[in-house]
């Protein structure tokens, strides 16, 4: 038992006052003559007697009535530890991930979860709210409530350990505090259990909400399969989480106006093919009607008209291997001798190619630095007779020096599978042994900034990049090299031109970072907007000469297709979705988990947490005590003779 003003304790000497009273008697007794006493002298012994006992049970029911007065105002109290002087910090960390769409035995597992939150927290009690894309520091449940009643599900989910690690910056470094991490989630397996080391300091519980069921049917993907001249084969995957379904029916929708419908049997997954018009935009949206999780029912995806890139080649040798590559369906192609040159076709132009040319004028340098600058790409093929010192006028812009000619036969050995123009499925495995094309002569070089895209046998670059530059270090006319005829020049220069230009891909997921670029030319302060109904984003935006590059990453975070805007003018269509990782229904078992405490019921986490604080106040159980004492004395005065 501990006392909160112990200091009142001192009160108690105070007892030793009726003790001495009652022991020196005080009171004195007067002798009253009679003429017989021995009949009385019975009565007086009988007497006495009495009055002794029932002036030391006086004597003990007030001392006892004091000692509770006392003890009551010292307000004593019990506790498993010293809660009183012991202040509790709490940080809660909410999952609301699309997951908890699924179903518990009381509904929808974030609802549920929302409703013993305020159930449980202590109305006045502060404590921190960690959600996927929300934070509510040191409030109280009273002013939170209507918050966690419309909070909703969010795209984007946090990783368990790093927001176990988030969740530990919310609290105070003071030492006298309990403090208390809250962990409330499904726990897929998408994300690994957070790694949780014993620690005297935070007291963390883990709380495992679980479905009834863990069956869920989502469209994973959709894909272009093939495309002729006539028709275009759009390919969706399905995915199943739990029992087999043996008729799943897909509707695919051209706006709100269906198009196609069929239906197929899953069991794990499963793949079905529409057929669409070649050269035909499509809003398209594909939807299944599963009753688990709803997020995953719908796909959105765009089908445009084909951006073609601007590709312009300034010649001083054979370009057939270009015209080949850049074909008309994808690029518009031109190609122009330097003594020929439009320069003002250049501020028009994605790429432009500079096809050994063996001096690079002035004027063409000054005008493709402005080029460049403005986001265009630039690939440089030297001459065997080039002039290098009319090279590093251009190279130096790009912290490229481009030295001598060296006469020496090389292989072309090494590809850096892992970048951008490699690394998008231009190879199913990487290719260790194959016909490496070769080079009679090349030059060497310095590259203070950038990279190498192909090496020779002897780890020189044959390809180097810096930002949106390149430079093969060869020439690759059919006399000196035979590149031109080697696998690789395709994917190489076709993936260059590709990117120059990010036409909106069938559809983006929200969360990641996502970069397309759109073509269009923009008055001064005017910019792109997304619309999709009340929604109205402006994007991160660069604006170039021929073309506005878009990035988005956080925004939007509503699934849909949204229309790219530049004031009224409608440019074109681009889909966003929910990202699938939260379809799969597989969980971890956090009961092997160590340093934490588990349970699937939010209520009696808290109800540990409130047992272990919880301060059990006795003054009143001594005031009462006193009110009986008080009655006893009254008793033993009136009714003890």
């Amino acid at each position: 038992m501990q006392f909160k003003h112990p200091e009142l304790l001192y009160a108690l000497f105070l007892l030793l006052i009726p003790v001495i009273v009652h022991l020196f008697q005080l009171r004195k007794f007067e002798k009253v003559a009679f003429t017989n006493v021995a009949f009385l002298k019975h009565v007086v012994l009988q007497t006495r007697k009495s009055a002794q006992l029932k002036k030391w049970l006086t004597l003990c029911v007030r001392l006892l009535l004091l000692a509770a007065i006392i003890l009551a105002f010292a307000q004593p109290y019990t506790s498993k530890n010293n809660s009183f002087k012991t202040k509790n910090e709490t940080v809660i960390y909410l999952d609301n991930s699309f997951s908890l769409q699924a179903k518990g035995n009381k509904g929808e597992l974030l609802n549920r979860a929302i409703q013993d939150i305020i159930s449980n927290v202590t109305e006045n009690d502060k404590f921190t709210l960690i959600t996927n894309n929300k934070t509510y520091k040191n409030t109280t449940i009273k002013s939170l409530k209507n918050d966690l009643l419309q909070l909703g599900f969010s795209s984007n989910s946090i990783p368990y350990q790093s927001a176990f690690i988030k969740a530990k910056t919310f609290f105070s470094k003071q030492n006298n505090t309990k403090k208390h991490i809250i962990f409330i989630s499904d726990f897929q397996k998408n994300s690994d259990l957070p790694n949780i080391k014993p620690d005297s300091v935070y007291k963390s519980h883990f709380i495992q909400l679980k479905p009834v069921n863990i069956n869920n049917i989502a469209i994973d993907s959709v894909y272009i399969s093939q495309t002729t001249a006539a028709n275009t084969e759009l390919t969706v995957l399905v995915k199943n989480t739990g029992v087999t379904i043996e008729n799943i029916p897909i509707s695919l929708y051209n706006n709100d106006k269906l198009i196609a419908k069929t239906s197929v049997s899953i069991n794990k997954s499963a793949n079905t093919t529409f057929t669409l018009p070649t050269n035909t935009i499509i809003n398209g949206k594909v939807v299944i009607n599963d009753a688990n999780l709803s997020f995953d029912n719908t796909l959105f995806f765009n089908i445009n008209k084909p951006t073609k890139t601007n590709i312009l080649s300034i010649n001083a040798a054979n370009h057939s291997f270009l015209k080949r590559i850049y074909t008309s369906d994808e690029f518009n192609y031109t190609a122009t001798k330097t003594n020929e040159l439009n320069y003002n076709l250049i501020n028009k132009q994605h790429v432009i190619i500079l096809n050994e040319l063996e001096t690079i004028p002035n004027a063409l340098i000054n005008a493709l630095k402005g080029f460049t600058s403005q986001g265009g790409y630039l690939v440089i093929i030297p001459s065997k007779t080039s002039n290098t010192s009319s090279y590093s006028g251009l190279l130096s812009n790009y912290q490229i020096v481009l030295n001598g000619l060296v006469e020496n036969e090389k292989r072309i050995t090494s590809i850096n599978y892992n970048h951008p123009l490699f690394n998008n499925d231009v190879f199913e495995k990487e290719v260790k042994n194959f016909q490496y094309p070769k080079v009679n002569s090349h030059f060497n070089t310095t590259l203070k900034n950038g990279s190498s895209v192909l090496k020779y046998e002897d780890g020189n670059p044959f390809l180097v990049q810096s930002n949106n530059t390149y430079l093969f270090l060869a020439a690759i006319n059919s006399v000196n090299s035979n590149f031109t005829n080697s696998p690789l020049i395709v994917p190489t220069l076709y993936n260059i031109g590709k990117n120059s230009l990010k036409s909106p891909i069938l559809y983006y997921n929200i969360g990641k970072e996502n970069n397309f670029d759109v073509v269009t030319s923009l008055q001064q302060d005017d910019v792109l907007k997304l619309v999709n109904n009340d929604i109205n984003i402006i994007p991160m935006q660069q604006y170039f000469n021929n073309k506005v590059s878009i990035k988005t990453t956080n925004l939007p975070n509503q699934s849909g297709i949204y229309t790219i805007k530049s004031k009224t003018e409608t440019i074109k269509n681009v889909s966003y979705n929910y990202n699938r990782t939260e379809s799969n229904l597989n969980y971890h078992d956090i009961s092997a988990l160590k340093n934490i405490t588990s349970s699937n019921s939010i209520t009696k986490i808290f109800d540990t947490i409130k047992s272990n604080s919880k301060i059990n106040a006795l003054w009143k159980w001594f005031v009462i005590f006193a009110l009986v004492l008080l009655i006893i004395e009254m008793l033993i005065l009136k009714y003890f003779k």
